[in-house]
C-alpha cells in the first residue's frame, strides 16, 4: 500500500504535467459546472485550476507505477493541493534555478524517457503463440511431472531426546523397506510392524507432485529418469531416504503458457537491450568500476596512465 508520503513526493514529480494540463483562470465559471470530467474543474490552488479527468489520470498513473492507494480521494486531494501550493511557491522564489533541483530534475527527465522507452521494448518482445509453442515443444522434459511418496529414516543417537531409534536399528529399518521395494512387498506395512519414534520416521500417506527442476542438484535428474513403479534410494549419513516413482505425467501447453510467455519475453528483451548497448557503444573504465572507490585526481596512478586514460576515454 502506499503511504502519504511516498504519495506526495510522487506527486511532486509530476508538477510540470499537471500544468500543461490545468485550466486557465476565465473559464472557471463556465467548467465548474461542467458535467463533462474532461472540463469539470476540482480544484483550485491560486490561479491554477485542475479537472476531474486530469486529476483521476494523475492517480491512475501513480497507482499503475506503485500499485492501490489506501487513501480517500479527499486526502490525495489536500495533499495535490499542498504540491501545487509549494510548486507554486518555488517557481516564485526561482528555486528551479538552483543547481541541486536542476541535477534532481534531470534525473527524472532521465529516469522518465528511459522507463517510457524499456515500456515500449518490453511491448515489442512480448512473444507470439507460435513462439511459446515453439519454446513449449523444445524444452518438454522442463515440464515433465513425478509423483512420488517419500520416506525418510533418520539414523540418530538412541540416546538424543527426538529419537529413539540407535544407528544400528536405522540402518536395519532401512534394510527392511529396501527388501520390500525390491520383492513388491508391503513398505507401509514394514513402517507399521517396526517400533519407531514419531521423529525417527517421515512417510507421505499422499504422493506429492514435482517438477522437473524443483528438486535439488543431482537428485532431481535421478528421480526422473525413473519410470512409474521405480524407486531411488538415497544415505546422506544422517538419514536414508527412499523416493517411489507412482506417476509420470507433463504439464499442458495451456497450463504453462503464462510462465513462458514471461521466460520468453525476458530474452528477447535482454538480447533487444544488448544489442542497443553495442550499437550504442558503451564504455566503462574498468579501473574505476573495478575499485570499491571512486580514484580521485589526486590518486597515485602515474601521470602516462591518467594521460593515457583521459585519450582513450576522448577516442571512445
Amino acid at each position: 500500500m502506499i503511504r502519504t508520503s511516498v504519495y506526495l513526493f510522487l506527486l511532486l514529480t509530476t508538477f510540470l504535467g499537471s500544468v500543461c494540463q490545468s485550466q486557465t483562470p476565465s473559464t472557471a465559471s463556465n467548467t465548474s459546472a461542467a458535467s463533462s470530467p474532461s472540463q469539470r474543474v476540482i480544484l483550485k490552488v491560486g490561479d491554477q485550476q485542475i479537472t476531474e479527468a486530469a486529476f483521476e489520470q494523475y492517480i491512475a498513473d501513480l497507482e499503475a507505477q506503485q500499485g492501490p492507494a489506501d487513501l480517500s480521494r479527499k486526502k490525495l486531494g489536500e495533499n495535490y493541493a499542498s504540491l501545487l501550493m509549494l510548486s507554486q511557491i518555488a517557481q516564485s522564489q526561482n528555486l528551479e534555478s538552483s543547481p541541486e533541483v536542476k541535477r534532481q530534475l534531470a534525473v527524472d527527465r532521465t529516469q522518465i524517457l528511459s522507463n517510457a522507452e524499456f515500456a515500449k521494448l518490453k511491448a515489442q518482445a512480448t512473444p507470439t503463440d507460435k513462439e511459446i509453442s515453439d519454446y513449449y515443444n523444445s524444452h518438454l522434459d522442463d515440464y515433465d511431472l513425478v509423483e512420488v511418496k517419500r520416506i525418510f529414516i533418520w539414523s540418530g543417537d538412541g540416546s538424543a531426546k527426538d529419537h529413539t531409534l540407535t544407528p544400528q536399528q536405522a540402518k536395519a529399518l532401512a534394510a527392511a523397506v529396501r527388501r520390500a521395494y525390491t520383492t513388491d512387498g508391503d513398505v507401509d506395512k514394514v513402517l507399521r510392524d517396526t517400533p519407531h519414534g514419531k521423529e525417527d520416521v517421515m512417510a507421505d500417506t499422499q504422493p506429492l507432485t514435482f517438477q522437473s527442476g524443483e528438486l535439488p542438484g543431482a537428485m532431481n535428474d535421478q528421480i526422473f529418469s525413473l519410470k512409474e513403479g521405480e524407486w531411488k534410494e538415497f544415505d546422506n549419513g544422517d538419514a536414508f531416504a527412499f523416493f517411489h516413482v507412482v506417476k509420470r505425467s507433463r504439464r499442458q501447453l495451456s497450463e504453462v503458457s503464462p510462465q513462458i510467455a514471461k521466460k520468453v519475453q525476458s530474452e528477447k528483451l535482454r538480447e533487444q537491450l544488448s544489442d542497443l548497448k553495442s550499437k550504442t557503444g558503451i564504455w566503462m573504465d574498468e579501473a574505476y568500476f573495478a575499485s570499491k572507490s571512486p580514484i580521485s585526481p589526486t590518486s597515485t596512478e602515474p601521470a602516462s596512465h591518467q594521460a593515457s586514460s583521459t585519450t582513450e576515454r576522448g577516442e571512445k
